[in-house]
């Protein structure tokens, strides 16, 4: 694939900053690639490990000149990384995000993207429990979709960026802001806060068990607290950020679980195998979607 951009700035260099540079320069998507951080251990790092032509030491000198800016800080940073960079975009350049909400970064970035300079959210679902300069790698997007958010832009923009993402492997879909944070707080959010309640929960019971919720921890719980490992910054901002959908989920989820609840303690066997069919359907479309492997031990396998 051809090269899309001249000069693409990342501000924040994790694993997701960090996974777009190797993504980009394995197919040759952009002429440049110049990032920043506040760290600045993760700025040398980001530079020993090739993921930046050059590294700045402030936001505002790294978008100087830039034609595509990604913006891979927490939520909770939007509002005043924008402010910083807002006064410094060239005339044409895209600015484009990472976050997991949509709408709370929208209301913190827009106000400060000047006339001429094109803002289209984004959200790529991918990741892991990793974060740093030192998790990211180049086929962390492969087969799996990144969300763009339409909110009036020029058809031509827009195209651009969503070959950007496919040129790094992903699928793209469009959609708006209201609806990937619905979408979102169902797939992700709510999940993730499950995960960390259930590790908390085993957390205090490990203390009455001498760590025995820890050594037998093979059978689910091993998988909670694989979700619940992921960066607390950047899950403290999710959670004020899209409080209203994930709320909305939680409610629609403590109501199922009491119907569970009510199931077991009646012995209602019936309801309780009609529910683990229609779930255990769902995760078969997912793999079958290709965003899961079907491999037993979910594709773990034998330790070597």
């Amino acid at each position: 694939m051809s090269q899309l951009y001249d000069r693409v700035a990342l501000i924040g260099l994790g694993l997701i900053a960090g996974s777009m540079a190797l993504a980009m320069k394995r197919a040759g998507l952009a002429g440049e690639i110049v990032g920043t951080a506040r760290s600045g251990e993760t700025r040398d790092i980001a530079l020993a490990r090739g993921l930046c032509d050059q590294v700045f030491d402030t936001a505002a000198d790294a978008v100087a000149g830039a034609d595509l800016v990604v913006l891979a800080v927490p939520v909770g940073a939007m509002a005043s990384v924008a402010a910083e960079i807002g006064p410094h975009l060239q005339a044409g350049a895209t600015v484009t995000d990472v976050g997991s909400v949509k709408r709370a970064v929208i209301d913190a970035v827009a106000p400060h993207i000047p006339d001429g300079v094109i803002f289209i959210p984004g959200h790529p679902l991918a990741g892991t429990e990793q974060s740093g300069p030192d998790a990211g790698f180049a086929e962390l997007f492969d087969g799996r979709y990144t969300l763009l958010i339409d909110e009036g832009v020029e058809a031509e923009p827009l195209e651009r960026l969503a070959t950007l993402w496919r040129g790094m492997g992903a699928h793209v879909d469009v959609m708006d802001a209201d609806h990937h944070d619905l979408v979102l707080a169902v797939t992700s959010h709510s999940p993730h806060l499950i995960a960390y309640t259930m590790v908390g929960v085993a957390d205090d019971l490990s203390r009455v068990t001498d760590s025995e919720v820890i050594k037998y921890s093979a059978a689910g719980f091993r998988d909670f607290t694989r979700i619940a490992a992921s960066d607390p910054v950047m899950w403290r901002d999710v959670f004020l950020n899209n409080k209203d959908a994930t709320l909305e989920i939680l409610g629609r989820f403590t109501e199922e679980l009491f119907a569970l609840q009510r199931a077991i303690r009646t012995g209602d066997g019936d309801m309780l195998h009609d529910y683990f069919t229609r779930t255990r359907a769902i995760r078969r479309g997912i793999v079958e979607a290709g965003q899961d492997t079907g491999a037993p031990d979910f594709g773990r396998g034998p330790k070597p």
